[in-house]
């Protein structure tokens, strides 16, 4: 068998992107997709180092934004939408890291979901 090259991968262009933003109270998760869905790069206060409590902090989630704002140069994007998920104290940190690093953010989106009627409330409580 003869030696085959690889095929060399190619660094996609894209101009706008979407940040999925799951915000919790123990952890904070960024993933940047396209807007088509395709997930480009992605990135959680774990990962970063955080241990612990600390994943859930406000800090944890602007180191996480300028860590991904680092690593999205190659693709050149400029303009961002940005949907936020969860309750957590990460959610505006990763929107002002953002907009520091100097990307334009389009449309701010909340994409909590709300139960309609909820789940059945536990039994009356007898003394």
């Amino acid at each position: 068998m003869s030696y085959q090259k690889k095929a060399k991968k190619i660094k996609r262009k894209v101009d706008s992107a979407i940040a999925h933003v799951k915000s919790s109270f123990n952890n904070t998760l960024v993933t940047i997709t396209t807007l088509e869905g395709d997930v480009l790069i992605s990135m959680s206060a774990g990962r970063m180092g955080f241990k612990g409590s600390r994943k859930g902090t406000p800090f944890a989630a602007t180191q996480i934004a300028t860590t991904l704002h680092r690593d999205m140069a190659p693709f050149g994007i400029k303009n961002m939408e940005i949907n936020l998920q969860g309750p957590g104290s990460g959610r505006e940190s990763v929107v002002r890291a953002f907009q520091s690093a100097g990307i334009n953010i389009t449309v701010l989106r909340d994409v909590t979901p709300l139960p309609h009627n909820g789940c059945r409330p536990p039994k009356k409580r007898r003394v």
